[in-house]
């Protein structure tokens, strides 16, 4: 079965940087899009980041000009170069990968905290 694995999350101060990875086990065979949301505590869950299969990306306005969304179809993994990095940024943070079936990583927890 597909499995979405998550790594790089952890604690930075504010100002500093974080790249998350996300990478898919298991068979499968065509991946359609690729991306991120993040849940914090008091907030809906927002989408962060958006990658396609024809690399066309978007991201939330909360995070433009700071955050990258890229992807390596080969690796079956995405993933999320967090710069700038601000309190506001702490959530637990989960991949998704859209293939024929939307997959979910386990969630990292990022905190930006001094």
């Amino acid at each position: 079965q597909v499995q979405l694995v998550e790594s790089g999350g952890g604690l930075v101060q504010p100002g500093g940087s974080l790249r998350l990875s996300c990478a898919a086990s298991g068979s499968i065979f065509s991946i359609y899009a690729m991306g991120w949301y993040r849940q914090a505590p008091g907030k809906q869950q927002e989408l962060v980041a958006s990658i396609t299969n024809g690399d066309s990306t978007n991201y939330a306005d909360s995070v433009k000009g700071r955050f990258t969304i890229s992807r390596d179809n080969a690796k079956k993994t995405v993933y999320l170069q967090m710069n700038s990095l601000k309190p506001e940024d702490t959530a637990v943070y989960y991949c998704y990968i859209v293939g024929s079936s939307r997959y979910w990583g386990q969630g990292t927890q990022v905190t930006v905290s001094s």
